[in-house]
């Protein structure tokens, strides 16, 4: 079984884990609504993707 030679210490363990983060996801304009969606998806206002209408919704 491999165990470390010496302890980790905090810096370098913090240092590796500044990367773990989050990040706020991508958002496009609807070309209909204009409202922000998230890419290659049916937006949920108007129910459009690609030009073309894919649900139906209440207007």
């Amino acid at each position: 079984m491999a165990v470390p030679k010496r302890k980790v210490g905090r810096a370098v363990t913090n240092t590796r884990r500044s990367s773990h983060k989050i990040e706020a996801k991508g958002t496009q304009e609807c070309p209909q609504c204009h409202t922000p969606k998230l890419p290659h998806r049916v937006c949920a206002e108007c129910g459009y993707y690609k030009g073309n209408e894919v649900i139906v919704t209440a207007e």
